[in-house]
């Protein structure tokens, strides 16, 4: 199993979000330098991650080039961010169901967990809280959160055929998984950054783009997916969109 860290200019926290993620026994750890002006590089290597180069900038170019990095026989691949907020002692929880053979794709929503104060924005909250409505309008999945901690088998996300190089990777992958893949949310804690700053929250521009881009992602996809499709497994059966726990 192997872990995915995108990272842009995040020195303060990655080496300790390599380590910590290296502790729960994962196979590999590869961090890819989004383009970064510090040390992140130097210091995710020095802690023991292997580091893939993507200068392009791009939250979904960044996690586009880990998964072309995981390498041949691995199965799983588990995705987190490297500013420290989200919590690597749950990796283990978010890869058991794909591991175990009962999900193919599982997320560990912030919202239902146990947040320090000032983790997530005003904005986050209700961003995630619209697009799980919108999810269960429109795929019949019960989402609450745009997390990036999740966890997917290799050759699944591959076959998805994701194709956005931006903020709306995440909200793409949970759409793709939700049309026809089992689903599963568990709870997980989160914690503020360990260090630098946020590429989205307190910037005004920024984060305007980044919700121009979620949306227009969502808008994108569910135009090809009616309201009324019954998502199936690989064999043409009902599959089981999501277990909640």
């Amino acid at each position: 199993m192997a872990v995915v860290i995108p990272c842009l200019d995040e020195e303060d926290s990655i080496a300790e979000v390599v380590r910590e993620a290296m502790a729960e026994g994962v196979g590999e750890v590869i961090v890819v330098d989004n383009g970064s002006t510090d040390r992140t590089a130097e210091r995710a290597a020095a802690a023991g991650a292997r580091v893939v180069a993507q200068p392009a900038r791009g939250y979904g170019r960044a996690c586009a080039a880990g998964l072309a990095a995981v390498r041949p026989g691995t199965e799983i691949v588990c995705f987190l961010d490297g500013d420290g907020s989200d919590v690597p002692g749950f990796i283990p929880q978010i890869v058991r169901p794909v591991a175990d053979g009962e999900a193919d794709f599982v997320m560990g929503s912030r919202l239902r967990g146990r947040r320090e104060r000032g983790s997530m924005t005003p904005q986050q909250i209700v961003a995630g809280r619209i697009a799980g409505a919108l999810l269960r309008l429109t795929y019949r999945v019960r989402f609450t959160d745009m997390s990036p901690l999740r966890a997917m088998r290799v050759d699944s996300l591959r076959a998805l055929g994701m194709t956005e190089e931006t903020y709306g990777w995440n909200l793409e992958m949970q759409m793709r998984a939700a049309a026809g893949l089992r689903c599963r949310e568990i709870p997980v804690d989160h914690r503020c950054r360990r260090g630098g700053r946020s590429k989205v929250s307190g910037n005004l521009a920024a984060g305007l783009s980044a919700a121009w881009k979620i949306a227009t992602t969502f808008l994108r996809l569910a135009w090809r997916q009616p309201a009324d499709a019954k998502p199936t497994d690989a064999e043409g059966r009902p599959a089981q969109t999501m277990v909640r726990r």
